[in-house]
C-alpha cells in the first residue's frame, strides 16, 4: 500500500524530470496554435492535435507512477501517441494550418521529447 506521503514524493519526482517539463512546454505552445486553425478544421484536426498531445502527457504521467511491466507498457503507449502526434502535425503543415516555421518548432520539440522517451524506454 502506498501512503499519501510516498505518492506525493513520487509525483514531485515525476514533475521534475526533463521529459515532463518539455511535454508541458509543448502543450503551452501547441494548444493556442490549434485554436487558431480555420473553422473548417477546428473540430477535426485542431481537436485531434489537442487530444493527442494531452493524451500523451497523461500516459507519460501514468508511466512515471507505474512500476515494472506496467511502466514499460505505458511508455510504449506514449511512444505510439507521440508518433501519431508527429504525423498529425505533418498533416497540419501540409494543409497550411501551421507555417513551416511553426512546424519546425513543433517538430523540434517533439523530437527532443522522443529522444528523452527513447532513453527512458531503454532503461525499462
Amino acid at each position: 500500500m502506498v501512503t499519501h506521503g510516498a505518492c506525493a514524493a513520487r509525483c514531485c519526482v515525476v514533475n521534475e524530470s526533463p521529459i515532463y517539463s518539455k511535454t508541458y512546454d509543448l502543450l503551452l505552445w501547441l494548444l493556442p496554435q490549434a485554436i487558431k486553425f480555420p473553422r473548417a478544421y477546428r473540430f477535426t484536426l485542431a481537436e485531434r492535435v489537442q487530444r493527442r498531445a494531452l493524451d500523451f502527457q497523461e500516459t507519460l504521467l501514468a508511466a512515471g507512477l507505474a512500476n515494472g511491466a506496467l511502466r514499460a507498457e505505458k511508455l510504449r503507449e506514449a511512444d505510439l501517441q507521440l508518433a501519431q502526434l508527429r504525423h498529425t502535425l505533418r498533416l497540419c503543415q501540409d494543409l497550411k494550418l501551421l507555417t513551416l516555421a511553426q512546424y519546425e518548432h513543433a517538430g523540434g520539440m517533439v523530437n527532443e521529447i522522443g529522444r528523452l522517451l527513447g532513453g527512458w524506454l531503454k532503461k525499462v
